[in-house]
């Protein structure tokens, strides 16, 4: 998953068509923020991330317990935006607007 990341940033695979690589970004977005939300959680078997579309793109909805959000925000909010910053990053280059979100499954 991280080295389709990685051939995701530095300009992926030429022979493959762009609608085919932009619904397949879309899904290692998702598997990326999954990967680093199960990672930073206590429960990570309670981590879902869902796709939402939206009119100027799609978000993902990070799902979590109540307990776990703050190991995601971090401290002053310096974790979530790091990641929100990579995604963003990533979706710039499929020409997108990308936006991600906690909630509680509550």
């Amino acid at each position: 998953m991280l080295k389709a990341l990685l051939k995701f940033f530095t300009g992926g695979d030429a022979k493959s068509s762009a609608v085919s690589q932009a619904g397949a970004a879309q899904a290692d977005l998702a598997g990326f923020v999954e990967y680093v939300a199960k990672a930073l959680v206590d429960a990570p078997d309670e981590v879902r991330v869902t796709r939402e579309d939206r009119e100027d793109g799609f978000a993902l909805k990070i799902e979590c317990r109540q307990e776990d959000i703050g190991k995601i925000v971090g401290k002053r909010g310096k974790t979530i935006m790091a990641i929100r910053s990579l995604v963003s990053g990533a979706a710039g280059r499929m020409h997108q607007r990308v936006s991600v979100e906690v909630v509680d499954v509550n």
